[in-house]
């Protein structure tokens, strides 16, 4: 048909969007969804496996993370485990490694052990790692290395996610849901947005899409459609880049270095690559891009239309520039990208995890990694870490979901059917959830 009507239309087929059709579809009684994907499979932008570090976070290792939202994560990415559990194609969807972080140094071996009484009483399989113990898990953490090292450690759980195979996971359960419509359209760019009496109208490349309420789930460029309908433009954005390197196999699981309180980018880490059997991936790196999609020179536009740069910009560009932990970070990182000089940069960085890596082990990860669209708060002249959900109050909602979205899919979904079933008038199937997702 050239003009559709749905309940709720979904903007962006990664795993928010999917997430959020599914809950949709099996958990209220809504009869119309559809959602829309510009390119030709689901999933294939930042949720790809390729583009993401493919971890479940869960908050014990993430020493980023303060011990409310280090509880906050541990319960949406729960929410994931128990869906992926009770799949039948659950080993493509979610694998068990090993995970720890590793402190090297009397600073950081005397913070994971100051962190380990805080955290301990919410994470019981959390346990104090010494080098020995070490040792038996990851050996090559350990060769070679003449520094102190502890290491908080979780040997027995679930730690990684292809959340492509996921996010089409979503999909297929839910058009498997017989009494409502449930469409994907693929290949589908969304034009225009406007608002009408009864809801939206939104413009494709090849049709008319009418619905009652939209969420608009396309990292930055939810912002840049924000942008154009009046919204949000308090907020400009800042993508960050993140490039990997491989190794052969070095790591049995994942291990995680400890972040640098004074630099809002994700600190290194090794794991295996649950796409590319026989090779250990390590990274990221932080790069700042003028583009909203990595690999893919139309969203350059894209970008210098949503960042709107103005002083405030400015600011908050110059207050990080000034820190001289990030400044360095920073130029650090644009030479990471030089062939050739950035596998020898980055030899000595990934020596934090292997101390014997050699420079003929790393190789880089061509065309592995995706983009962060990190909010900047222009109003308060910083940055916005984080996920970022923006209702509207109008029957729209704007989802920017970096790190850990993925991780949060599911939680980050149920934020949104709550406040469409409010909307809507429609009904929630509360017990129903709970009982699957709970």
């Amino acid at each position: 048909m050239d003009n559709e009507q749905y309940d709720v239309l979904i903007i962006g087929g990664g795993i928010s969007g999917t997430a959020l059709l599914y809950e949709l579809a099996n958990f209220t009684d809504l009869s119309r969804i559809g959602i829309v994907e510009k390119y030709d499979h689901l999933a294939d932008v930042n949720s790809h496996g390729r583009n993401n570090s493919q971890t479940l976070h869960c908050g014990d290792i993430e020493t980023n993370y303060t011990l409310e939202k280090a509880i906050q994560v541990k319960q949406t990415a729960a929410m994931v485990l128990n869906y992926a559990k009770k799949q039948s194609n659950r080993d493509r969807l979610v694998y068990k490694y090993s995970k720890m972080v590793l402190g090297v140094g009397h600073a950081e071996t005397n913070a994971l052990r100051e962190r380990y009484k805080i955290f301990k009483e919410h994470f019981a399989n959390m346990q104090v790692m010494e080098k020995s113990d070490i040792a038996e898990v990851e050996p090559n953490v350990v060769e070679g290395r003449k520094e102190e090292i502890v290491a908080l450690g979780v040997l027995d759980e679930y730690t990684a996610v292809n959340y492509g195979a996921l996010a089409n996971s979503f999909a297929e359960q839910a058009q498997a849901v017989t009494d409502k419509t449930v469409d994907i359209h693929l290949n589908t760019h969304v034009q225009n947005i406007e608002k009408t009496k009864t809801g939206y109208v939104v413009q494709t490349n090849d049709k008319q899409i009418n619905a009652r309420f939209v969420v608009v789930s396309a990292g930055g460029h939810s912002l840049l459609f924000a942008h154009r309908m009046g919204y949000c433009l308090e907020y400009s954005c800042l993508p960050m880049a993140g490039s990997f390197y491989y190794t052969p196999t070095m790591l049995n699981g994942k291990v995680y270095t400890v972040q640098n309180e004074k630099l809002p980018f994700a600190a290194i880490h090794g794991d295996p690559d649950v796409l590319v059997p026989g090779k250990t991936r390590f990274g990221p790196t932080a790069l700042v891009l003028p583009m909203l999609e990595r690999y893919n020179s139309k969203t350059i536009l894209d970008y210098f239309q949503v960042m709107k740069f103005d002083t405030n910009v400015a600011r908050v560009m110059w207050d990080l520039l000034k820190v001289s932990d990030i400044r360095n970070y920073i130029f650090k990182n644009i030479l990471f990208e030089v062939p050739v000089l950035r596998t020898h940069l980055f030899l000595k960085d990934a020596r934090k995890i292997i101390p014997d890596m050699q420079l003929g082990d790393l190789s880089f990860a061509s065309k592995i990694g995706g983009i962060r669209p990190v909010m900047i708060d222009k109003i308060n002249r910083k940055l916005h870490l984080g996920e970022a959900k923006i209702n509207t109050g109008q029957g729209i909602i704007f989802n920017m979901t970096p790190s850990p979205g993925a991780t949060s899919c599911l939680g980050n979904a149920l934020g949104d059917l709550k406040i469409i079933a409010e909307h809507l008038k429609c009904q929630f199937k509360e017990k129903e959830f709970n009982e699957m997702l709970n």
